[in-house]
């Protein structure tokens, strides 16, 4: 089907699920997932393993008491914190490298500060 023809949120999908078969999140090194709705940003560290069962080790996000309360949820700022946070819940599991994984968007704006300051925490990709 032609790019055009479909919604921006389906190219993003198919972005994403072409991104997906190369990026495998393991035990050792979780799978750095990014997703953004209109007003909150989210991150979790997941393990793709078939006996880890797809499952989420740490997640992060603009809803979270440490951060709601702060700032805008939808700013770039917002951005850096959830990748501060996500970071340093990261590191208290003994997690220091990832792959990340951008969504399916533009390594831009919030998906660069998120990424940019999960570096900064401590997290290595």
């Amino acid at each position: 089907m032609d790019m055009a023809r479909l919604s921006r949120n389906k190219q993003r999908i198919k972005r994403h699920m072409r991104i997906r078969r190369k990026v495998i999140g393991t035990p050792e090194r979780p799978r750095l997932c990014v997703f953004k709705s209109l007003s909150h940003i989210y991150a979790q560290l997941i393990d793709d393993t078939p006996r880890g069962g797809s499952r989420t080790l740490v997640a992060a996000s603009t809803l979270d008491p440490e951060i709601r309360d702060k700032i805008r949820s939808d700013n770039i700022e917002a951005a850096r914190l959830v990748g501060a946070l996500i970071a340093k819940r990261a590191l208290a599991l003994g997690i220091r490298k990832v792959v990340f994984d951008r969504g399916g968007y533009p390594y831009h704006g919030k998906v660069r500060a998120l990424a940019e300051a999960a570096r900064e925490g401590g997290l290595e990709f």
